[in-house]
């Protein structure tokens, strides 16, 4: 039998369509209910859906007042604050193209994605970086958007450029994954094949507002289907999230694994009487972790696959959970497959994860690189490169990359960019770098460099932190005396992880 899963097709999206528009449908419904808390320590700032849906249409108003026109891009450079999914939804609104990006990143990664996309606005907040341009909003004049009268939803083709996100390729060159806004509309496969989402439920979600998984999961899904979304004000630490929890009634948690971790450090027991369920994200949850929430709350956590270029696809629900460690199965409406060189292999053997080109979640294509875009397709299958083995009863099994690629806190990593920055650095004659397990389930990215002599740590960390934003920075930096290399010059970064693993363990 072979390794292809159709579990039958979705609903073709509607025409016209806009994708903000969908996402604020609930605010015709229910406009009075609460769509938003921000959950402080001690009280929360509540916003309901009518007044999600004026602040969105009210900025997408003030960005076509700034001269935007239908398809240009809006760089945006906030921080974690409600500024960010507002200006997110009201770019789409009035049928412009969001490019949200990640605080994180330092001067020369902005420059480099300005200089790439020549976006007609950049919406920044101070704090956040970003060069001087003449083309800026800052953030007091975009929230005094919020105030303006609101424009009509920008109807259209479905097919038609939605935002772009950016990914690390392993190329080493951050690609701009470009996604329709029919995208949105896949999303509504994760609400029984992932969630188990109701209108009731009010949503916790542990990450900040700026990071697509918070955006999606912890945002846009909750509010699509009228349920209550929240998100801990910036600077709660993990530590507070069982209160929170608690406290604010919350029906679902959505974090990452090493959130889970840290959460349940030093905690036999937590008591959540309104949870039905934890959501895992981002990067693959540990066993361990899973048994160990499982132990302290008495209820499960279902885990889920996706990545840039494609909504989550693959997932454990209330209705069908995963079995053991396995990620789940194709959500209803998705056709996934596990590929070798000459197509589908057998169940039960290993191969390449694929999502089929039907899929209404996929990416348009990488922004401006057709021929990278062509590289990731296989016949009708977008090849994710991670391997994977599908059982007979159509759940499949993650085993790790086919190349390269890091995970660090929920984002792929490309070894290649973080070897870049550190191109010509003195006393630094080659590096290599790739993700060791520096303890039970807990990864860190190590950079393995050769040179005359061991270098000072912490000027490399100032290097660093000049050109990478903090999640690409290499925790560990490690002298040694020459790189493994293949018969073809390729740098053999296994070879670097399991030396570490047998010498450090």
């Amino acid at each position: 039998m072979q390794s292809i899963f159709d579990n039958g097709p979705q609903a073709p999206c509607p025409k016209p369509f806009n994708m903000a528009a969908h996402v604020m449908s609930q605010s015709h419904i229910c406009p009075d209910k609460i769509a938003l808390q921000i959950l402080h320590s001690d009280h929360c700032e509540d916003w309901t859906y009518r007044d999600l849906e004026a602040a969105v249409l009210g900025i997408a108003a003030g960005l076509l007042e700034n001269d935007a026109q239908i398809g240009d891009l809006i760089l945006m450079r906030l921080g974690n604050t409600v500024d960010y999914p507002l200006t997110y939804l009201g770019a789409l609104a009035a049928g412009l193209v969001p490019v949200p990006t990640s605080a994180a990143l330092t001067l020369p990664e902005v420059e480099r994605i300005i200089e790439e996309l020549s976006p007609k606005l950049i919406v920044r907040d101070a704090a956040v970086t970003c060069p001087e341009t003449s083309n800026q909003i800052r953030l007091l004049q975009l929230q005094a958007m919020r105030d303006l009268p609101p424009v009509d939803y920008h109807m259209g083709d479905p097919e038609r450029l939605g935002y772009v996100v950016y990914t690390s390729g392993t190329s080493g060159k951050p690609r701009a994954v470009a996604h329709a806004h029919r995208a949105i509309w896949a999303r509504q496969m994760m609400f029984e094949g992932w969630y188990g989402l109701r209108s009731e439920d009010r949503v916790l979600h542990s990450g900040e507002f700026n990071w697509t998984y918070t955006m999606g999961t912890g945002l846009m899904d909750p509010w699509t289907i009228g349920a209550t979304a929240m998100i801990p004000t910036a600077g709660t630490q993990s530590d507070a999230l069982p209160t929170l929890l608690a406290n604010n009634d919350a029906t679902i948690f959505a974090a990452a694994p090493g959130v889970y971790r840290q959460l349940l450090r030093g905690c036999e027991t937590l008591t959540l009487p309104n949870l039905r369920h934890g959501l895992s994200a981002g990067e693959k949850l540990p066993s361990a972790t899973r048994t160990a929430w499982n132990k302290a709350t008495g209820m499960p956590i279902f885990e889920a696959y996706g990545m840039s270029e494609c909504s989550t696809f693959l997932s454990g629900s209330p209705a069908q959970p995963a079995l053991g460690d396995r990620l789940g199965q194709p959500q209803t409406g998705r056709r996934i497959a596990i590929l070798g060189t000459d197509g589908p292999v057998p169940r039960g053997s290993e191969g390449t994860i694929a999502v089929h080109k039907r899929d209404c979640g996929l990416m348009k294509g990488y922004l401006k690189a057709p021929e990278e875009t062509a590289a990731k397709m296989q016949g009708d299958w977008f090849l994710t490169g991670d391997q994977g083995i599908m059982h007979d009863d159509g759940q499949i099994s993650y085993l790790g990359r086919d190349d390269d690629m890091m995970n660090a806190g929920g984002y792929r990593v490309s070894p290649i960019e973080v070897e870049q920055a550190f191109n010509s650095y003195p006393g630094m004659v080659a590096v290599a770098v790739t993700q060791v397990e520096v303890k039970t389930d807990t990864y860190v990215i190590a950079a393995f460099y050769t040179g005359p002599a061991t270098l000072d740590e912490a000027k490399v960390n100032d290097h660093a932190s000049n050109h990478l934003a903090r999640y690409k920075q290499p925790r560990l930096y490690i002298h040694i005396d020459a790189l493994p290399l293949g018969a073809n010059g390729k740098i053999l970064r296994k070879i670097l992880r399991d030396r570490y693993t047998q010498e450090n363990h």
